[in-house]
Order: structure tokens, then sequence, then C-alpha cells
């Protein structure tokens, strides 16, 4: 075996396939493996429809790593050992089934509701639904059409940080957002009591979201956030089998706990070809402007660490600076009510900045249609 065969098998027993909790090679799913020696690479991927189709696209970039193969040249051919007639994996982009005898479904576009963005965590308490509401304010203070939608269903945070808790008027068999500054707003604490538990199954996180997409009367928008519950569970896998979503924003704090919950939430939403478009640092340091003393409550550096781990940039950092969770509990978001003061200037430079990204992804992202 050559040296670089043994650097690309090397490569290939990096990734895991979750089901079998194995390496590609130990499980057996990599067959008639060929590294030539100018660094075209070929081989046969048995994968069952039980398997992540991701699991092709992870080995083809890492194989594409290896120092010495050609990244032109590597060719894989997917087979379903269930008896699915071969076929060759497409190029890098292409949809996480290509090359699949059964293509996986594909969530429908949904392109009067804009740029569909889900704002996550790996845990709670980071503020992530602080950042969703500000930065719906401040793209709409843009200019921008917005909505925004709380998809967390046993902690729907929202309508307190806008101050609003009317029910949602039905007309015409369909739910008609609320509205707070200048943003289209929904959430199931909008209709269910402020003290009532949801104990509720995934199948019903499922069907809230769906409904919330399907049977809620948003208009015309440039943009769509969505107010991610923390972790990987129920409500981010039925958001992106329930529509086509442009891309995720993760917040998280400096520390490294959160910033390690955080890597994983990324990585989820990499899973399912959806893109990280940027880090967004919560609780950052405050510099008081009386004193010039600058407090690091929970630690620095956090964000830049997991935007460089990710590959995504640093969209910027808002400090943790007195006041602003009162202004959230009471329904004042910064940028309503503190304008001016550091947090609200970061969290609008924050706007500015993915609105450029997501311009900048304008080939990839719904297009509007009027």
């Amino acid at each position: 075996m050559s040296s670089l065969q043994a650097q690309v098998g090397a490569a290939l027993t990096s990734i895991r396939n979750p089901r079998l909790d194995n390496d590609l090679l130990s499980a057996g799913m990599i067959r008639d493996l060929t590294v030539t020696d100018d660094g075209a690479v070929s081989f046969t991927f048995l994968l069952s429809r039980e398997d992540p189709a991701t699991l092709v696209r992870e080995a083809r970039a890492a194989v594409k790593q290896v120092a010495g193969v050609r990244p032109d040249a590597v060719k894989i051919t997917v087979v379903d050992p269930a008896g699915t007639a071969p076929s060759t994996h497409g190029p890098p982009g292409a949809p996480q089934s290509a090359g699949l005898g059964v293509p996986a479904p594909v969530p429908p576009a949904a392109p009067r509701l804009g740029r569909v963005i889900a704002v996550s965590s790996g845990k709670g308490g980071v503020g992530k639904s602080t950042i969703a509401a500000n930065l719906a304010i401040a793209l709409g203070r843009q200019g921008h059409r917005v909505g925004l939608m709380d998809a967390d269903i046993y902690g729907p945070n929202i309508p307190r940080m806008f101050g609003s808790f009317a029910k949602p008027a039905v007309v015409g068999g369909r739910l008609h957002p609320l509205e707070g500054y200048g943003v289209k707003l929904m959430s199931i604490g909008f209709l269910v009591e402020r003290d009532a538990p949801a104990i509720w199954r995934g199948p019903i996180i499922m069907k809230v979201i769906q409904q919330f997409l399907q049977d809620v009367d948003w208009g015309e928008l440039d943009y769509f956030l969505v107010d991610m519950p923390p972790g990987t569970g129920d409500a981010q896998l039925s958001l992106v089998q329930s529509i086509a979503v442009s891309g995720a924003v993760i917040v998280t704090t400096p520390q490294e706990m959160a910033v390690g919950d955080a890597l994983k939430g990324a990585r989820m939403f990499e899973r399912v070809n959806v893109p990280v478009l940027g880090i967004v640092e919560n609780m950052a340091p405050y510099t008081d402007p009386a004193s010039g003393i600058r407090y690091a409550f929970f630690g620095e550096g956090g964000g830049e660490r997991l935007a460089r781990e990710t590959g995504v940039p640093l969209l910027g950092s808002v400090p943790l600076q007195p006041g602003l969770a009162a202004r959230a509990d009471e329904g004042r978001p910064v940028l309503s009510d503190a304008p001016e003061s550091p947090a609200a200037l970061a969290l609008r430079e924050i706007a500015e900045t993915l609105h450029r990204l997501a311009a900048a992804r304008s080939a990839e992202l719904p297009v509007i249609t009027q």
C-alpha cells in the first residue's frame, strides 16, 4: 500500500457512521479503494437507506483534504447494499441525496417568506432569543420586511420580549401575526396560557411548526427569522424538513462550555445541508464608559474560537451591559430602548453584516417574487 493510499484510508476512518457507531472502513462501507500516484482517488461507497446521506459528502471532503490528492479527481460510486442500482456521487454542493437510488425528500421553498434564517444555540441561557428579537428589529429598521417565528415550543420568550400577549386574529381560516417594533410575530405563547406547560412529543412539535409556516398569513417578507429552542432536537429537524432554510446563525457566550455546545449545533446544520452564515458572541466583555473598567463576566474569545473551528465568520460580539436583561423582561428591546448603547450598536452592525452575507449568497438563497 502506498503512503498516499494509507493517508486516504486514515481520512476515511476519521468519519463515523452514527447508526453503526463505527468508522467507514471498519463498518465495511468502503470498497474497491484505488489511489493512483498522480492523486486520483476512486472507491465504492455502500450506503443503505438507513444511513445519513451526508456521509458521502463528508467522505469526499475528507479525501480532498489529503495532501497529494487532486480535488477534481475524486470519484465515489454510491451503492445501496439492498440492491439499488449504483450511481456516481455528484459534485460538491449537490443535494445530500445526490447519487442515491432513491432521493431524500427536498424541503419546499417558500419565496414569499424571503430568506429563512434559523437563530440557534447549543444550550439555553446564552441570550439566543434576545439576539433573534433584536436582529429582526435591526433588519426591519434597515428597510426590510421581517417576520419572526418563535419555534421554542417549550419555552417561548418572544411574546415577553416584544411586550405582546394578545391572541392572534383568525381571518379566512388563517392566523394573522401580531406586530411589534415593525416585525411580524408568531409564537405558541400567543395561543396558550402563560403558565400552561407544553408536555408534547416530537410529532406534535413538528405539527405546530408546520402550522406556523403554512397557516399564518405572513404576507410578503424579505427575511423570516426563526428563534429555535436550544439543542439539536425535534424542532430543528422539523424546520429543515418543512421548509428550505437559507442559513443558520449560531449564538454562543464566550465561556468554553457554551462554545462546545454551540459547535454541536453548528455541525447539526451542516449535516442537513443548511449553511451556517456566522457566529454571534453574546454576553461579551463590557467596558464601563464612566470608569473605563473592562468586565469579562463570562471570559472572552469564545466566539472567535468557534468561528475558527467551524470555518465561518464571527458576525460580531454583543457586550453584557447593565440593564440589558431587564429591558428584555419588560418588552423593551435594547435596539428601541437604548439605540446608542454599546449592545445596540453591536447588534445593528451584526444585522448589516448578516444582510451583506445573505446578499452575497443570493444564488443559493430564495428569491422574493412580487
